[in-house]
């Protein structure tokens, strides 16, 4: 095995880490920033990561610093298709077979170059039987790795799958990384790993030898701040310069009417939805499904609760897909349509307008300030159609491993980030062979029409015939109801005025941060 020399990380020059080094670590609770290097980004974060080794970290805040210190051998584009990253080129030359060609000239942080030696070590730590990482689902049906040259990687897979591309947008480690890579990450990203201060702060410095050009500022600063209260109050001090996402609509609302700070907007795939129980005896009738996605009233949740910051949702893949069917039912809030509905499915009104119910069901959600208000929202709008809703409130641990085991007739969950990159989603959620363990069919919805053309899109390699077969599905969804679509979120950012080169991603990824900097403060004021 090749040996790499020791990597060195340093700030760009010697009087800055003097400067950086002496303000922040200080003291660990410190909020001042680093005022002698004004060109340093302060960001807010939720919380620390988990693990800085991307096979293996995946939680969100991991994931999200992943994005800064390496580069994805394939990337996603606005359209939420694959596109050129570390591999300048891919090519499907027959069914089963992909064959990457990498950038050359591509450096590592410690100075060597990547070849097909660090991208084939990447992937088949996921065919490894002792590696674990929850990464691996999604190379279960590639049977081999290999390096053609030091700039060619082929990827043999054990059936035609044309969604593989999509699993290629990962992160390439260099080859030999083992299990203290962890700490102490080596990647070909804008920044390069410094410290990370435990539930405190992780710091980054600028790559100047980044393939596609240096960050144009001083460095990184990602700040943990668990309280969205906190974080906004720390954006109205100037102490934090940024917070992507990460604070609530009414705090969002407020902090926009500072003189010094803006909020950047941006749509979004961050997926709100109301799974059912598809075995409940009143749930698995198409008609209730449909008379509750009418009766729920969508526009006044993004209204009101999310401020704006959302768009009422229409299925599980968003409007920006390339494979997004436009013309599918849509359930525009319609009380009589949904009144209208419960009697033909056989529950009448027992009363009129008095207080019996035609049916009682039970929401299961967490206990998120948010969820519990849009429960509500949900619950009344129920009430109006004379559904009984009997609202629940879990920890997320609690409510996800009863929606996993089935014990539900409805709750409310998110899907986020990348997770509708591809349309193949539709197939792990909504066949009948998905169910758990296998796949995320947790409501057991079940129509022989849908498997076969999510059988056959599977499958399908020319692009016209495959985005059919999507949108055909989509329609068939549409008016089966297995989810009820509440809304898309809407993205943003609330920065201060002096940052620059603010550009969100539909995923809002934290990969635009290479291109972050500081007006002048004459210029900013």
């Amino acid at each position: 095995m090749r040996r790499r020399r020791a990597v060195t990380l340093a700030w760009p020059s010697a009087r800055a880490v003097g400067n950086i080094v002496l303000l922040l670590a200080g003291c660990t609770s410190c909020l001042q920033r680093p005022l002698d290097h004004p060109n340093v980004i302060v960001v807010a974060i939720t919380s620390g990561p988990n693990n800085l080794d991307p096979r293996v970290g995946t939680d969100d805040v991991s994931q999200k610093i992943h994005q800064l210190i390496f580069n994805d051998l394939m990337e996603l584009g606005n359209d939420l298709r694959a596109g050129p990253g570390l591999a300048a080129r891919l090519d499907n030359p027959n069914p089963t077979t992909f064959v990457a060609t990498l950038r050359r000239g591509v450096t590592f942080h410690d100075g060597h170059e990547l070849t097909s030696t660090d991208v084939v070590h990447t992937f088949r730590s996921f065919l490894d039987p002792e590696f674990i990482s929850t990464r691996k689902v999604a190379f279960r049906g590639l049977a081999a790795v290999e390096a053609r040259d030091s700039y060619t990687v082929v990827f043999t897979l054990k059936e035609p799958f044309p969604s593989f591309p999509t699993a290629l947008v990962i992160p390439i480690v260099p080859a030999g990384a083992g299990a203290d890579f962890r700490n102490h990450p080596v990647g070909t990203g804008p920044y390069r790993f410094v410290r990370y201060a435990v539930d405190d702060r992780v710091e980054l410095a600028p790559f100047a030898d980044h393939f596609a050009g240096a960050p144009p500022n001083g460095g990184l600063v990602l700040r943990v701040v668990p309280d969205e209260i906190m974080r906004g109050l720390e954006l109205e001090k100037g102490t934090v310069d940024l917070v992507i996402n990460d604070i609530g609509p009414d705090i969002v609302h407020q902090l926009a009417t500072s003189d010094h700070l803006t909020v950047t907007t941006s749509p979004g795939t961050d997926y709100q939805y109301v799974g059912l129980n598809l075995r409940d005896p009143a749930l698995r009738d198409a008609r209730v499904r449909q008379a509750l996605a009418y009766a729920i009233d969508r526009q006044a949740i993004v209204d009101h609760l999310r401020r704006g910051l959302a768009t009422p949702a229409v299925g599980l893949l968003p409007a920006i897909s390339w494979a997004f069917e436009p013309n599918q039912r849509t359930f525009d809030h319609d009380p009589g349509r949904a009144r209208a509905l419960l009697d033909e499915a056989g529950y009448p009104d027992p009363d009129g307008d008095g207080p019996k119910p035609r049916l009682r069901l039970t929401l299961k959600v967490s206990n998120l300030e948010f969820n519990r208000l849009q429960s509500t929202v949900i619950q009344h709008d129920l009430q109006a159609v004379g559904v009984a809703l009997d609202v629940r409130t879990y920890e997320f641990a609690t409510l996800y491993a009863d929606v996993l085991a089935g014990n539900f007739q409805m709750y409310t969950l998110q899907w986020v980030g990348g997770a509708m990159a591809d349309p193949d989603i539709l197939r792990q959620v909504f066949h009948s062979a998905q169910t758990p363990p296998r796949g995320f069919n947790r409501g057991f919805f079940a129509d022989a029409r849908v498997d076969a053309l999510l059988d056959a899109a599977s499958v399908e390699t020319d692009p016209a015939r495959r985005i059919g077969l999507y949108r055909e599905v989509q329609r068939v969804l549409a008016d089966q109801v297995p989810y009820i679509s509440l809304w898309t979120k809407t993205n943003f950012t609330v920065a201060q005025r002096s940052i620059t080169g603010v550009h969100l991603s539909p995923f809002a990824d934290f990969f635009f941060l290479k291109d972050v900097g500081r007006l002048p403060q004459s210029a900013a004021n």
